[in-house]
């Protein structure tokens, strides 16, 4: 396990208005690149590889075009490089904020490095990240589609990139900042909220973890829990978080290693 390296999600509910397609939460990505700069400057030996959603942007379109099961006809296509074009303009909103906060950051979109079969990753060059964080640079992957040799083309979510990553990068902390406290009991009443969750006592609270208010076409928060309880469950120590976004300091508190909202250990 690596200690100073830490994998952070921004999910694409926090960045974007969900229910409006393509429109970016601008003030509240610049909030979070601040953030994230201010969480460096405490900790210069902080490691941060980051990752974000697609929101209101590549989710809309996948959902119009049904990517992620698999693309076939010339119409299929279209779709598939209408999902690439969305989910690359909101990449675009998240360094252009990361550098203005003086961040150096770097994007790696999965569609140009991921090559997949059945939706695993089949072949995925992992040097120039390396090097990126080996130099104080911050690679920034997202939900994406890739090219696949079983179904053509499909979509991979962030929670699917950061699992091939974290078994070769084992962080120390893996975060998901989103638009609620925490993981709820009772989606979406929301009248009981998760302390923590260990793949125990998982099967037991999943019925209640319904998926999402807005197109979310690899899962909703059920799938992002069943995934981040695997990366933990096949890591050397690796603690997981699923917290608020939207309350300001959040990220900087958790990057500076402050236990916030549902806590995901393996018991």
């Amino acid at each position: 396990m690596n200690n100073n390296l830490i994998f952070l999600k921004l999910g694409g509910s926090l960045i974007t208005i969900k229910d409006q397609p393509h429109t970016p939460r601008q003030d509240v990505l610049e909030r979070l690149a601040q953030e994230i700069a201010q969480a460096r400057a405490d900790n210069p030996k902080i490691k941060l590889l980051l990752g974000h959603g697609s929101g209101s942007y590549g989710h809309v379109a996948a959902e119009e075009h049904h990517t992620r099961l698999g693309v076939k006809t010339s119409e299929d296509w279209y779709g598939f490089v209408e999902v690439w074009h969305q989910a690359a303009a909101l990449n675009r909103l998240v360094m252009q904020a990361l550098s203005q906060a003086n961040v150096a950051a770097l994007a790696f979109p999965p569609s140009a490095m991921v090559y997949t079969k059945g939706r695993q990753i089949a072949d995925w060059s992992l040097e120039p990240i390396f090097s990126a964080l080996e130099n104080g640079v911050i690679p920034v992957v997202y939900g994406d589609v890739v090219f696949d040799q079983k179904l053509g083309g499909t979509i991979l979510s962030t929670e699917e990139l950061f699992a091939h990553l974290a078994a070769n990068l084992e962080p120390s902390h893996l975060l998901l900042a989103c638009n609620e406290p925490g993981v709820w009991q009772d989606y979406p009443s929301n009248t009981s909220l998760l302390k923590e969750i260990t793949p125990t006592t998982f099967s037991q609270i999943e019925p209640g973890l319904k998926g999402s208010s807005a197109p979310d076409v690899t899962g909703g928060m059920a799938d992002k829990v069943r995934q981040m309880l695997w990366i933990i469950e096949h890591s050397r120590g690796t603690r997981a978080c699923i917290f608020s976004g939207e309350q300001p300091g959040n990220v900087r508190r958790a990057l500076n290693g402050e236990a916030i909202g549902t806590l995901l250990h393996t018991g």
